[in-house]
């Protein structure tokens, strides 16, 4: 059986009067400062939650909502917020040091390997020059002088073969 409309229209009217004290920061029930939400409207109305419907009350359902809304773009956040935000940061601040620290290591140790490589080739290349030295034949300075006064037609190619 459907409710008279003045019992409807007097429970509006308390929920409406209720989300106006919350809304003014001067609530007869709740404690002071408490936020503006459903709950707390009907709570506020000295109701029970459920009885705050938006199939029963939707215009002031969706006051409530917008208000809400409104208010969270402009309302402060918390000190539990604001430290939790703050880890978060911290958090990922200590992942992006880890992960360069752990860049930086990786190319130490590369240039490290780099660096030895570069002595042991120095190495190789000394000893590989030294027996380049050794197997180099040695130039003698043939005596022309004396096969031109023997045979002045001569080549240092036909001495050799005498």
């Amino acid at each position: 059986m459907p409710l008279p409309v003045e019992k409807v229209n007097a429970a509006e009217a308390r929920f409406r009067a209720a989300f106006q004290r919350l809304k003014n920061k001067t609530p007869h029930i709740l404690k002071p400062g408490a936020s503006v939400s459903q709950n707390n409207v009907a709570k506020e109305a000295e109701c029970d939650p459920s009885a705050l419907r938006k199939s029963r009350y939707p215009e002031l359902i969706n006051e409530i909502q917008e208000f809400i809304n409104s208010k969270k773009e402009e309302s402060p956040t918390s000190t539990r917020q604001d430290i939790l935000k703050k880890r978060r940061k911290n958090r990922t601040l200590r992942q992006a040091k880890a992960a360069s620290d752990l860049q930086r290591d990786t190319l130490a140790s590369q240039l490290l390997c780099a660096n030895v490589m570069i002595i042991e080739l120095t190495y190789k290349l000394t000893d590989a020059l030294a027996k380049l030295e050794n197997y180099k034949p040695s130039a003698e300075r043939f005596p022309f002088s004396t096969l031109e006064k023997t045979n002045p037609k001569a080549t240092p190619y036909d001495v050799s073969r005498k």
